[in-house]
């Protein structure tokens, strides 16, 4: 991996960090839905970085976002969470042989493929994310709603992103 793309990343580390920490905390709807967008820079490292630093990426941002939200090693938790549903799911849909592109990107892995894999990734770290906050299960239901309204408005938040600044495959 080249140093403008590891400066790239760190930049990026801490853009979304710096949104998450300072902007979205506060963004709540009914206290059902809350976007975390901060899990895109999870969702689009590159392919090439080993899987040993890949978890320890997600333990440190996880760690971060811990720190800063006063929660216990729950966003720890469901970015190593994350992680691993990551892994798993390029590991079956990729040939990492044949891979041409540096990061799954919404512009270099396509529209569908992307959102496929930010749901499954974005779902697992969610569902990790509220069940250890909440930590009981006799509210079930209302866990797994805040949950996947949760899920939805992150992944519009990170299509969005995505759509607003990813760079273009050239035909």
């Amino acid at each position: 991996m080249n140093s403008k793309l590891v400066f790239y990343n760190i930049i990026r580390w801490f853009l979304l960090l710096f949104v998450q920490i300072f902007l979205l905390r506060n963004v709540i709807f009914y206290n059902l839905s809350t976007p975390f967008l901060y899990v895109l820079f999870l969702l689009v490292l590159p392919f090439g970085i080993p899987n040993f630093l890949l978890y320890l990426i997600a333990f440190g941002t996880g760690l971060t976002l811990d720190a800063f939200y006063d929660t216990l090693g729950v966003h720890t938790s469901a970015c190593v969470a994350l992680m691993y549903v990551r892994i798993a799911f390029i590991n079956l849909s990729l040939n990492r042989d044949s891979i041409d592109e540096p990061e799954p990107s919404l512009g270099n892995m396509g529209f569908k493929w992307f959102t496929l894999y930010a749901t499954l990734c974005i779902f697992a770290h969610h569902i990790i994310l509220f069940f250890l906050e909440a930590f009981k299960l006799n509210e079930f239901i209302y866990t797994l709603t805040r949950a996947l309204l949760s899920m939805v408005f992150t992944l519009f938040t990170v299509l969005l992103t995505e759509f607003i600044f990813h760079n273009r495959k050239s035909a």
